[in-house]
């Protein structure tokens, strides 16, 4: 037996654009019952659940791709938890918490990430799928009988509980309080660790600065530190790595995995597999189809369930999630793919500014190769990629290259509006749909669902992906991408590295990578560029190194070890002062043992 998920996407849905094709083609419509009918009220479709056979046409109908049909198992229907309203976003199932550990969340954006902070931190009551008249607290602590949540709830039913959250959008910091860092732990610091926090998190320079005049690293680790300071129940953290470097990822991790050493109840949503598996004690997945539902699976130790989701695949509830198995190559690098044959050269470059000076020693890009840069923040990279990109002149050192090269920015911008495929369509300098083009590089982004969206109405991660897609659709030689995986989540950030570097390989073309996911680094490089220096003073970039040399060297800096994790293949970072990591610093084999 199964139930019906529809789901409508209510901004694509554009019934004034369209024939109404989901309505007039719908058999069960055709058969004398309504179950696709016009809204008066909304002027958008509206599926009846109930009476849908899930055949799916009116998703092949719809222009605009507005339309989710999916069957699930019957007995899903019980686990319910939430559901926002008629054709609207559902989660099943609730993730578990235990005191003293951290728990990570995983799974894809727009599954229902923060529809369980919401509900575990009290912010949104759950009404178990009943949105027209939603359930007293003593129906839901009912359904939560005999589950470890349950005093969960009464404590949020009865006022008791506090709940700390990190948000994941921290630039509306600056938004809500406007004053200095140091006004803002002097107003949230409950816990009195605000001085022991800001050493941990290096934050001594940013307590003067009013947060609208931060970067968003030091906001980042402000929200975190911040979030860290109150006296809470339960912690939780939404992507506290984005915009840090690795240096600071680690302190964060640090921070977040010292308030469950005193007792707290911990949950984190982090994209970055390297750190997620660094600070987390458990797993648990989340799966279903974005923006449509969501289905907490079972509790998993750290290493399996890192593993299950890049297979794709819950052997305890036998259910495959993806149709395809995420794989990482043994091999350290793959030099049969890149020529010898260099695209541009660049002699050694020096570029002062007023409280900064950055050295680069001469280097090459290679057909089909992706050069990754890597290091601190504040050390110069992004200004390199300008540099090589013309966008930075250099002071000392000339880039003679008449090669083409397209720049992806570090921060992106939405204030405008122009819809997606506008502005795929002059990055690509004519018609986008029906092309090559649109199947090798916008399909497996799945950008094309978001071709009437408008710019300034995408969230992050879709912003992302538009921009990186924007950048390859151009005719250049060189793709140089500042931060890719910023805002993607971890089956985006594999299919992103995996699609540029399979299209520099096949057609010939070079790229130019900075980025602070080490995974995400070690999957798409040939050859690294080390970065070194003080932040934000000065900094010094290596030549162009073979990835393994590159790689050990760069870890070496961390005082991080790599070994291979011996079912998926992927890298997995050694626990600290554990066996393997005093063996592979004894032996300065840093990355992966041999």
């Amino acid at each position: 037996m199964t139930h019906r998920v529809a789901v409508l996407d209510k901004e694509n849905c554009q019934t004034k654009k369209c024939g109404l094709e989901c309505i007039k083609y719908c058999p069960v419509n055709k058969m004398g019952s309504e179950c696709i009918v016009l809204n008066e009220e909304t002027a958008k479709a509206q599926i009846d659940e109930d009476i849908c056979n899930g055949c799916g046409i009116c998703v092949k109908v719809c222009p605009f791709d507005a339309i989710t049909i999916v069957n699930l198992a019957e007995e899903l229907k019980t686990d319910k938890i939430h559901q926002y309203g008629q054709n609207a976003f559902r989660l099943y199932k609730i993730p578990s918490l235990k005191k003293g550990q951290v728990m990570g969340l995983l799974g894809r954006n727009g599954i229902g990430k923060s529809t369980v902070v919401g509900i575990l931190s009290g912010n949104l009551r759950p009404n178990l799928g009943n949105f027209a008249s939603p359930p007293e607290w003593s129906e839901i602590l009912k359904h939560f009988q005999g589950t470890e949540l349950k005093p969960h709830f009464e404590k949020i039913a009865n006022n008791e509980l506090k709940a700390s959250i990190k948000p994941q959008q921290v630039y509306n910091l600056a938004k809500v309080f406007d004053g200095t860092a140091k006004e803002l732990f002097e107003k949230y610091d409950e816990r009195g660790k605000a001085k022991e926090l800001i050493q941990q998190l290096g934050l001594q320079n940013s307590l003067e600065n009013r947060l609208a005049d931060l970067s968003g690293g030091e906001l980042q680790r402000i929200a975190v530190a911040v979030a860290a300071s109150r006296e809470s129940d339960f912690y939780f953290f939404d992507e506290p790595s984005s915009y840090n470097d690795v240096f600071q990822r680690i302190g964060v991790a640090r921070v977040i995995q010292d308030l469950a050493k005193i007792g707290k109840s911990v949950m984190v949503v982090e994209h970055d597999l390297t750190l997620l598996d660094y600070l987390s004690d458990f797993i648990e997945i989340l799966y279903g189809e974005p923006a449509a539902y969501g289905i907490v699976a079972s509790m998993l130790s750290t290493k399996v369930g890192i593993n299950v989701f890049l297979d794709g695949y819950l052997p305890n509830e036998n259910v495959r999630f993806r149709d395809i198995a995420f794989k990482f190559d043994a091999v350290n690098t793959i030099e049969e793919f890149v020529t010898i044959e260099n695209i541009m050269t660049y002699p050694n470059l020096e570029k002062k500014f007023a409280n900064f000076s950055l050295s680069i020693e001469a280097g090459r890009v290679r057909k089909s190769e992706v050069l990754g840069i890597v290091g601190a923040n504040a050390l110069g990279k992004t200004t390199m990629m300008k540099m090589i990109a013309g966008v930075e002149k250099p002071d000392s050192g000339n880039i003679e290259s008449k090669v083409k090269i397209a720049y992806k920015p570090q921060y992106l911008t939405n204030d405008y509006d122009v819809d997606v495929i506008t502005l795929l369509e002059k990055a690509h300098g004519g018609t986008i749909e029906e092309t090559p083009e649109e199947e090798i590089i916008v399909s497996p982004m799945k950008i094309k669902k978001l071709y009437n969206k408008s710019i300034k109405n995408l969230s992050g991660g879709e912003l992302q992906k538009v921009a990186i897609g924007a950048c390859l659709l151009q005719k250049v030689d060189i793709y140089a991408l500042d931060e890719p995986s910023a805002f993607l989540d971890v089956e985006d950030r594999i299919a992103v590295a995996k699609l540029i570097q399979r299209y520099v390989r096949s057609y010939g073309k070079s790229a130019i990578i900075v980025d602070h996911d080490i995974q995400l680094m070690d999957l798409i490089s040939d050859s690294i560029v080390i970065f070194h220096g003080t932040p934000g003073r000065e900094g010094h970039a290596t030549t162009p190194k073979p990835k393994v040399e590159g790689m050990n060297e760069f870890l070496k800096s961390l005082e991080m070890t790599y070994r291979r994790d011996e079912t998926s293949m992927r890298p997995r970072v050694n626990k600290l002062e554990s066996r393997l990591d005093r063996e592979q610093k004894q032996s300065g084999k840093f990355y992966y043992r041999n």
